[in-house]
This record gives structure tokens, sequence and C-alpha cells, in this order.
């Protein structure tokens, strides 16, 4: 007897290869996170973006990760980041990997890439974020995918913007060891905009027109502690209606 093993389809769509931003802002990492099952039921998904050289953050949220549902999701958090996206990389998930997704970075000249085999850090940054940001915030407990326009208003109205103005990250500092293996080393902690503020060149890469003035006016509008205040709060009466919803 002969045993043929069962041959993988190979999928066209995007690249498979790391991205390289070359210290320019707009290359993102982009990966969904399930917030879980109820008797059968699936919850809430959210889809986090994170730049990789600035770090700056968008999340949304959707009912189903559907071609459906998630290109206009993708479409709405593209336009919350303040410059170009340039790249878009993501694992081998079908959500992401799809002609409808394909067909729309296509139309705005992003580069799609995806993830390598045997490449456990190639998505690292954005799954890090996931459970220091996302899980950190909404929990691990099931909510239901009906929730996900409200969620998406309190990411859009508070919390995206206290992630990149208010909300410090430690900045990695990449170097060489004797034995010719990078290391990374955390000595500056700033948040996003700060980050992005100090690279060269920011006016040219900003959307529009849009401003670093404009920017600035924004991260300004509030200190760190009265955006995280405020945060909390809308958190707080966001998840007040989910335990409404239930008891009704």
């Amino acid at each position: 007897m002969v045993f043929t093993k069962t041959r993988p389809t190979p999928v066209s769509i995007g690249e498979r290869r790391k991205p390289e931003p070359g210290g320019r802002p707009g290359y993102l990492r982009v990966d969904t996170v399930h917030q879980g099952d109820l008797d059968g039921v699936k919850g809430v998904y959210h889809i986090n973006l994170v730049d990789e050289v600035t770090q700056w953050e968008v999340v949304g949220a959707v009912e189903r990760i559907s071609e459906n549902y998630l290109e206009p999701l993708l479409r709405r958090l593209l336009k919350q980041f303040p410059f170009r996206i340039l790249g878009f990389h993501s694992d081998n998930g079908s959500e992401f990997i799809n002609h409808s997704v394909a067909e729309m970075l296509n139309k705005l000249l992003i580069e799609q890439t995806k993830s390598r085999p045997r490449k456990s850090n190639d998505n690292g940054l954005v799954e890090s974020k996931n459970g220091g940001v996302i899980r950190r915030h909404m929990g691990f407990d099931h909510i239901a995918s009906e929730h996900a326009e409200p969620i998406n208003a309190f990411y859009e109205e508070h919390f995206n913007p206290y992630l990149n103005y208010h909300r410090p990250c430690a900045v990695a500092e990449l170097r060489k060891d004797g034995k010719g293996k990078t290391v990374r080393t955390y000595k500056w902690y700033a948040t996003p905009w700060e980050i992005l503020r100090q690279l060269p060149g920011l006016g040219g890469c900003l959307t529009g027109d849009l401003t670093v003035e404009q920017i600035e006016n924004l991260a300004g509008a509030d200190s760190d502690t009265g955006a995280a205040t405020k945060m909390r709060k809308a958190k707080q009466k966001l998840f007040a209606g989910f335990e409404q919803r239930r008891i009704a």
C-alpha cells in the first residue's frame, strides 16, 4: 500500500516574511483577541493593531470575524492612525488572509505580509499587547457579540487616546553581545506620541492635513491622570451596560 500525505494548499495572499520598517512609522502588527464562548455562543472579537516602531495602538471590536464585518472595521481603525500606513502584518488566520482584506489593502497601497513558520516572534509585539492591554482591561469573561458597537465607541473616544497620549510603553534598545546575539534592554519609557514625536521627518509621515501642532493639542488636552480617570469611568459605565443586558 502507498500512503500520500495531504499537501497543503498554497495561499498567494500576503508575503511570508518579517517586515522591515527601517525606523519608519506605519508598519502595523495585527492580531485578534476572542472574548470567550458561553453555552456555545461566540463572544465579541477585539482587533488589535500596533505600530512596530512607535507602539501606536488602535483597538476595535467586531461581532464576527467574517469578511462582511471585518473589512468595515479595519477601514475605521486605519483612519485613527495619525500617520500613513505602509505595512500590515498578521498571522496566517483566514480573518486577515483573504481576498477581501487583500483587495482593500491593495487599494490603500498598503503592503501585506504574514508570519513565517516556526518564527513565533514574528508577531510578538501585538501578542504582548493582547495580554498587557486588552486582557488587562477587558478581562477573560464572555462578552456577548451584540456589545461590539458600544465597545468600539469606548475604544475610539476614551481607550485609544489614553493608550497613545498618556500610557507609557517600554522602548527596547537593541545591541549585539559577544556572540552576535541581539539583546534587548529597556532604559526609556514613553508614550507612543512621545516616541513618534522624536522621529526625524515626522511632518512628512502624517496623514492628510494633520500637523504636529494639532496632535500636540490633542495630547495636551488632558493630564495623564485625568485621562486615565475618565477612561476608567467610561469603562465602568460600559461594563455596567453589559450587566444590565444580562439581567434583562
